[in-house]
């Protein structure tokens, strides 16, 4: 129901005639100076008490300084007794750190280098170049600067009249170990879509969350079958993308067993 704009005449008439309420006068001069007064009195006095009733009590001791023998040898350890440095072979950062081309999986018997992969100079790839691999070329690229890209290694290789491999192996400068993880979960993701693999892809085996893709096979009129595979996987701050492109079949043990490979040298 709305609320009625106006009042009777007799309603009107009723609050015209009502008394006002009271209302509580504040106080002002001298009466309003003895309350300040005393609330100060009252807070200072309190304050004092405290104060005089603190200093009476007796001192708390602190707690003993107290420790144990340091964590560290006083002095140095004889040549004799310092463990040995890890082997090149178990000491991953010694790995990652030198050439990283020398990590490149070696290529497989039957293959030959490319002679026209231009986007590689003598075994490196350009940011730039690896950007215009995706299709948000402008994004890739400031995605792979702000998460601190290091280097990009890559192997291009053919076999036969068609079929065609490339490996990438993506370095991340030292403690973005995640910024590798997070490349290839990204280019995980959209895998199992139509326009790409259209499947969840098979693990690598003992890469963690490492998947290798066979693709359906694409057909236009007027051109040969286009077949592909690709692996994605990283291992610390190193991403390793592969690819494989045939005008026949490629099987999944094709793609696997390079991913296998690629990943034992790592």
């Amino acid at each position: 129901m709305e609320p009625n704009d106006t009042l009777s005449d007799a309603s009107a008439e009723t609050a015209a005639d009502a008394p006002a309420a009271p209302v509580r006068p504040r106080p002002r001069g001298r009466t309003a100076l003895l309350i300040a007064a005393a609330a100060l009195l009252g807070i200072s006095g309190g304050t004092a008490v405290g104060y005089g009733i603190q200093a009476e009590r007796p001192p708390t001791p602190l707690p003993a300084l107290s420790q144990t023998e340091l964590a560290y040898p006083a002095k140095a350890l004889p040549a004799d007794e310092v463990p040995a440095p890890l082997p090149a072979s178990q000491d991953r950062q010694v790995k990652t750190d030198g050439d990283l081309r020398k990590l490149l999986v070696d290529r497989p018997a039957g293959w030959s280098d490319d002679k026209e992969a231009d986007w590689l100079d003598d075994g490196w790839m350009s940011v730039g170049a690896l950007a215009r691999e995706f299709d948000d070329e402008g994004g890739m690229l400031e995605d792979f600067l702000e998460s601190d890209i290091r280097r990009v290694a890559g192997a291009a290789w053919t076999k036969g009249a068609d079929r065609e491999a490339v490996i990438h192996l993506v370095q991340y400068s030292s403690g973005a170990d995640t910024a590798a993880a997070d490349l290839a979960d990204g280019q995980r993701s959209y895998m199992a879509g139509e326009k790409y693999a259209g499947n969840e892809g098979d693990l690598v085996k003992g890469s963690g969350e490492g998947r290798y893709y066979v693709y359906g096979v694409e057909r236009k009129p007027g051109y040969l079958p286009f077949y592909r595979a690709r692996a994605i996987m990283h291992r610390g701050d190193i991403m390793v993308d592969i690819f494989m492109y045939d005008t026949r079949p490629i099987s999944k043990k094709d793609i696997r067993t390079l991913a296998e490979r690629q990943l034992e040298r790592l």
